[in-house]
């Protein structure tokens, strides 16, 4: 039996519902899938989009309309879902949500997160680096307690087999220095896995195209999303899947197969 996990940025679950996110939701045969950026509050989602392809959703809303919010949807019903990671200023921006999958033999978590973006402006870039020094100790400490993948937007290309430009872009946010140090602390002292890579060594394997000149068409890409896990789920990872057939958002939806069941 395998665990399909699959995390994709809507870039607003209207919008991407609009362009035929659902329809392909029903045919993926997910178990989880994380959603990100769903750009909507709770009275847009009732009804429409608390269940997708047999699953049920679980959210956390941003305060401000149309921005951020995040999802995680499950054919399993959790033991528990936890919204938020307790900081004010980053719940407030719907980013975190975690679904508990736990019983005798073990813990597990799968979270479906959103990192900030810093290149609207100096202080969301700053807002950047709060949040990733607010989010390593919780995952560290998550580490120490549980087993978990947890799916998303990061906001970062680790390495230059990770973006088209990578040369051009050392000074932009998404693959600055400091963050990408931030992700090589992650996997090499936390011990966390990029599952993605560890299947998939090849170049050019893109989730996120800008949406300025012709950068989906040249395959001018980043690889910003992942599914970063506890080694001992990361090994049991068997095959992933970007899927390029069909655009949703400017991102495209990164699945992997794990050799487990919840």
């Amino acid at each position: 039996m395998a665990f399909r996990l699959v995390t994709l940025n809507l870039n607003g679950i209207r919008s991407a519902a609009s362009k035929g996110f659902v329809e392909w939701a029903d045919k993926v045969g997910a178990d989880c899938m994380g959603v990100q950026e769903i750009k909507a509050q709770a009275a847009d989602v009732a009804g429409r989009f608390d269940t997708v392809a047999g699953m049920g959703g679980h959210f956390h809303f941003a305060d401000k309309k149309g921005y951020s919010g995040v999802g995680l949807y499950t054919r399993k019903t959790p033991s528990d879902v936890i919204v938020g990671l307790g900081d004010a200023d980053f719940d407030a921006e719907g980013r975190y949500v975690e679904a508990r999958f736990d019983n005798a033999r073990r813990k597990l978590s799968i979270i479906s997160c959103y990192f900030p973006s810093g290149s609207s402006s100096e202080d969301r870039q700053q807002a950047k680096f709060v949040f990733l020094d607010t989010i390593y100790p919780r995952l560290l400490r998550l580490k120490e307690e549980r087993e978990f993948i947890l799916v998303g937007d990061v906001n970062i290309a680790h390495k230059e087999i990770d973006l088209k430009n990578w040369k051009s872009n050392q000074k932009n946010s998404g693959f600055l220095p400091e963050e990408r140090n931030w992700m090589t602390r992650l996997l090499d002292e936390a011990g966390l896995v990029d599952v993605f890579r560890r299947l998939n060594p090849h170049a050019e394997q893109y989730t996120w195209w800008s949406n300025r000149g012709q950068a989906w068409a040249k395959n001018v890409g980043w690889r910003l999303d992942y599914h970063l896990a506890t080694p001992a789920l990361a090994a049991q990872a068997k095959a992933e899947h970007i899927y390029l057939a069909q655009r949703f958002s400017d991102h495209a939806p990164l699945t992997i197969d794990y050799d487990f069941t919840l």
